[in-house]
């Protein structure tokens, strides 16, 4: 058992739910929350995760990604822990499971929408899990290319929290597109890390991540400016939405501060070995800054 909870990156898990918990968040300040669909929103994210890792996993071995020359953060199916046949019989289970738990959020949640708009989520659904799948898999996976950060800027920021939002409120509201960016431009910032610890062996594999693209110099400054991001638009988000800005905002620091610390920490001259622990540090730090912020609007709510 201790090799598939391996194989699935628990510390992946707590940023994974962060859009939906901002979502939830969101609704919950404008009056409208239902536990039930937040449970299910939660469910299905995490699902989605595990199956993008255990697709990762095995798409990265299939590829050549994952070889010898990988000394940090060892996969399941490179060390031989996992076969090939048992990752890949996991991503078609766990693909099925997500389906399931996303068609039952689904019918708690549109239970009297229209037609359309189930279509729409239905569609978004089985996007998430061809996405998850596709990043690695396949004979031209798209993370290959240097597109994983617009992807996990669409599902783990806009998407997440956008649709969540919308499942609870049955409304939209333009002014959560920031804090959802927000979240979008950490998650990609989780993502970059991932890739600036293997540059290395991803030059060798042929893995345009970005920072094989642009060089690890520049990948540690394109790190940096996807914190600024994140704080400007969790920061705006008060004004833009019409709020009176009080304490309650101000408390927002508490949140951001252990993000301006990665900033400082963060350099090119570090190794792969240094590099890994802030994957983790900033999953649960852009976390941290979700919880804040939502408290902070229910506050400001009351």
């Amino acid at each position: 058992m201790n090799r598939w909870v391996d194989a699935a990156r628990p510390r992946t898990l707590p940023l994974a739910v962060g859009s939906i918990l901002l979502g939830n968040f969101l609704a919950y300040a404008s009056g409208k929350f239902d536990f039930l669909i937040a449970l299910l929103a939660t469910l299905t994210t995490l699902l989605l995760q595990i199956l993008s890792n255990f697709a990762n996993d095995l798409g990265d071995f299939s590829n050549g990604v994952d070889n010898q020359d990988r000394k940090v953060a060892l996969r399941a199916v490179q060390t031989g822990k996992i076969s090939q046949q048992e990752m890949k019989a996991a991503v078609i289970y766990t693909a099925a499971l997500s389906f399931l738990c996303g068609i039952a959020l689904l019918y708690f949640s549109l239970k009297n929408a229209p037609t359309e708009v189930w279509i729409t989520f239905l569609g978004l659904g089985i996007a998430c899990i061809a996405a998850a799948i596709a990043y690695t898999v396949g004979k031209r996976p798209y993370g290959y290319m240097g597109l994983g950060d617009i992807s996990v800027f669409l599902f783990f920021g806009l998407i997440g929290t956008v649709g969540t939002y919308y499942l609870q409120t049955y409304s939209l509201n333009l002014a959560i597109f920031l804090p959802a960016s927000g979240c979008g431009f950490l998650s990609v910032a989780v993502l970059n890390l991932n890739n600036l610890r293997d540059i290395d062996t991803d030059v060798k594999s042929g893995k345009n991540s970005i920072p094989v693209r642009i060089g690890k110099t520049f990948g540690f400054y394109y790190q940096k400016a996807l914190y600024i991001f994140a704080i400007a638009c969790f920061y705006a988000y008060p004004f833009v939405a019409g709020f009176k800005i009080g304490i309650n905002q101000q408390l927002l620091i508490v949140g951001i501060y252990p993000i301006i610390q990665l900033f400082r920490e963060l350099h090119s001259g570090m190794s792969s070995e240094q590099i890994d622990p802030y994957l983790k540090k900033t999953a649960l730090r852009t976390l941290f800054l979700i919880l804040i912020f939502g408290v902070i609007q229910i506050l400001t709510s009351q």
